[in-house]
């Protein structure tokens, strides 16, 4: 089920999107597969530790993170991959790990990587391990505010 949080703030913004079901998959990878949804347009949410604050970063299923871009973009030393006991409280209304990439809905700054932004569609998580929500990346983009960045390697 989408937390209710996102689905109100898609639905005031009357953004279309589609949810896609699928069987339970943990990997932005698997999901992809799972869901029939091609990998440049699947988006995994990975939590950072920007010295001690959680940050999101949202990138291609297929890249991972590049701490050292990250650090460089954002003038911060230290920045590592969070632990999910660090960072599950922030996202009470979804399943462990299944969090979407919507950070100021929780108070988290979210970075996007740029090879997300040159598509016209983006497909995410949707707070559930059995379902993934997909809609045009500008309303997407509109309403998340990330800042756009090459963070992927």
């Amino acid at each position: 089920m989408i937390p209710q949080p996102l689905k109100k703030l898609l639905d005031e913004n009357h953004i279309k999107y589609a949810v896609i079901h699928h069987s339970p998959a943990y990997t932005a990878q698997e999901i992809a597969a799972s869901a029939h949804i091609h990998g440049v347009e699947m988006a995994k949410t990975v939590i950072v530790i920007l010295g001690t604050t959680p940050a999101m970063v949202v990138l291609p299923a297929s890249k991972r993170v590049s701490m050292e871009s990250l650090e460089r973009v954002t003038a911060r030393k230290g920045i590592r991959l969070a632990e999910e006991d660090e960072f599950v409280e922030l996202f009470p209304d979804g399943e462990r790990g299944a969090m979407p990439p919507f950070g100021n809905l929780y108070g988290v700054e979210t970075y996007l990587d740029r090879e997300l932004a040159a598509h016209d569609m983006i497909a995410f998580n949707a707070g559930t391990h059995t379902e993934v929500l997909r809609m045009h990346y500008g309303d997407y983009a509109r309403l998340a505010m990330p800042k756009v960045l090459s963070l992927a390697a």
